[in-house]
């Protein structure tokens, strides 16, 4: 039997459902609907106590899954105020990636938020790229900001690396949270908004 048989679609409404999830799956963004109660991971707990989860979402790029990220915060939403709050941004990778490209594309977006002097752009690239080692699919890089001081960075639930530039953490950040942001419709998911 088909996966077809049980339904009573014709094979024309079969190839518009066709062509709409290959279009869907072409989007750079993939909601995957309201955050669900789940435990936060233990470097979240420990840096963000009482963490919840705010929203989530997926990465594609040509339609391959890059990353699944959530948005965990505290005790305050960061609804309207995502950079007066601690939060932690988690990234689970579904593709093996280099370290140093993931710094070069970070400083990539976060220009999108406007102008960087080239001696903050040396440094920060120089920091991300001794923080961000290369993954492979099922790690996870957690980003912890804690606003106005720093950002730390964690693989797997290990150290990787801080910076004390609460500029570098607001425009770091911003990449995902910003609405400058390459990904709107990925923005909305963290922020737990319907797109």
């Amino acid at each position: 039997m088909s996966r077809h048989d049980d339904d009573h679609s014709t094979p024309g409404q079969r190839d518009r459902l066709h062509r709409r999830q290959v279009l869907v799956a072409g989007l750079g963004a993939l909601v995957l609907g309201p955050a669900r109660a789940t435990a936060a991971p233990a470097e979240v707990q420990a840096e963000l106590p009482g963490a919840r989860l705010q929203g989530r979402g997926q990465l594609r790029f040509l339609g391959l899954r890059v990353y699944e990220a959530r948005l965990w915060v505290g005790p305050q939403s960061a609804d309207a105020a995502a950079w007066q709050v601690p939060l932690a941004l988690e990234l689970e990778y579904m593709r093996a990636l280099q370290g140093p490209k993931i710094a070069e594309r970070s400083l990539v977006e976060m220009r999108r938020q406007g102008d960087i002097a080239p001696a903050a752009a040396e440094r920060w690239l120089a920091s991300m790229t001794r923080m961000f080692p290369d993954v492979n699919a099922g790690d996870r890089l957690t980003g912890f900001k804690q606003p106005g001081q720093f950002a730390r960075f964690y693989l797997n639930g290990r150290p990787t690396g801080e910076l004390r530039d609460p500029d570098f953490a607001r425009m770091f950040f911003g990449i995902w949270l910003a609405p400058q942001t390459s990904e709107p419709a990925l923005r909305q998911a963290l922020m737990g908004q319907r797109p």
